[in-house]
């Protein structure tokens, strides 16, 4: 699996955690996870072995990692387990890939990664085929 097109959100993440840290926004402000990404973080999320910017606290950051295509139809943006990304950038032409870094003790989040895996190939379309009445 090779991914492509590759954004890491790093930069993003230092800024908001310097502007916590500068008083400019409060803990409320970045610590606003919503009730079910804390509940994907913990029943679907993957242990980072990170400590929480925020807190501190002991329980390491939780990666929740979700993945978006037209391919997946009603399974688009849905939770998916990292060791799980292979097979379907062999199975599906192109699908977005997001990481979500999740503290379950104090509600902070940030994306902190997107990428596109895939094939890379266009999509074969299925045609329906039609049944005459001889068959």
């Amino acid at each position: 699996m090779r991914p492509r097109s590759v954004v890491d959100y790093a930069l993003a993440r230092r800024a908001t955690l310097a502007d916590l840290h500068a008083g400019r926004v409060s803990t409320t402000d970045v610590c606003d996870a919503h009730p079910y990404l804390l509940r994907a973080a913990r029943y679907h999320g993957e242990a980072s072995g990170r400590r929480c910017p925020v807190c501190r606290g002991r329980e390491p950051l939780i990666n929740i990692t979700y993945t978006y295509g037209d391919e997946l139809g009603v399974s688009s943006g849905r939770v998916r387990a990292t060791r799980d990304l292979p097979a379907l950038a062999r199975q599906f032409s192109e699908l977005r890939v997001y990481v979500v870094e999740v503290c379950t003790s104090c509600s902070w989040n940030h994306l902190i990664m997107s990428f596109v895996i895939g094939t890379g190939r266009p999509r074969v379309k299925r045609t329906a085929r039609r049944r005459t009445a001889e068959e």
